[in-house]
């Protein structure tokens, strides 16, 4: 009986109550914290450098080399509740559309590619076809960073 009544007591016991309180609103902060600061995903990092390329980019002349399908391998989720997902059978994986082009700034070469997953919709009107002529977006500050689609914009003619 004696345990029950000292439990009765401090349930009953402001202090506990409001250390009971705190925790749960620093596990509460804690939580949402991890949940709105994880790392941004790879279609993330290439979507901001698409707009950062849009944005400042110059154009140039350059050509189509070739459309690349390929099958890879779903990254493994990041973040507070990763722990949470398991793993069964094989990796699964995602076709992601590769574009390959080449454009010349200034006698340097360049031969690169776009990941344009995601972006289909932008290349439908156009019949790609290797040695087409393009505009080419690049980072005048950074020649080898460029782009032949993005959200707003499409160098394909």
């Amino acid at each position: 009986m004696k345990l029950v009544d000292e439990i009765q007591r401090l349930a009953n016991d402001p202090r506990v109550l409001l250390a009971a309180g705190a925790a749960v609103v620093i596990l509460i902060s804690a939580l949402i914290y991890m949940w709105s600061n994880r790392p941004p995903s790879p279609d993330e990092i290439e979507r901001k450098r698409r707009l950062h390329v849009n944005h400042v980019g110059r154009i140039a002349e350059g050509r189509v080399t070739d459309l690349v399908q390929h099958e890879v391998p779903v990254e493994e989720e990041r973040g507070a509740f990763a722990f949470f997902r398991r793993r069964n059978g094989a990796a699964p994986t995602t076709r992601r559309q590769i574009l390959c082009y080449t454009y010349s700034i200034s006698g340097v070469s360049y031969e690169t590619a776009q990941d344009i997953t995601g972006l289909e919709s932008r290349v439908q009107g156009c019949r790609l076809i290797a040695g087409q002529a393009a505009s080419v977006k690049y980072d005048p500050s950074n020649p080898s960073n460029s782009i032949l689609i993005a959200d707003d914009w499409s160098g394909l003619h």
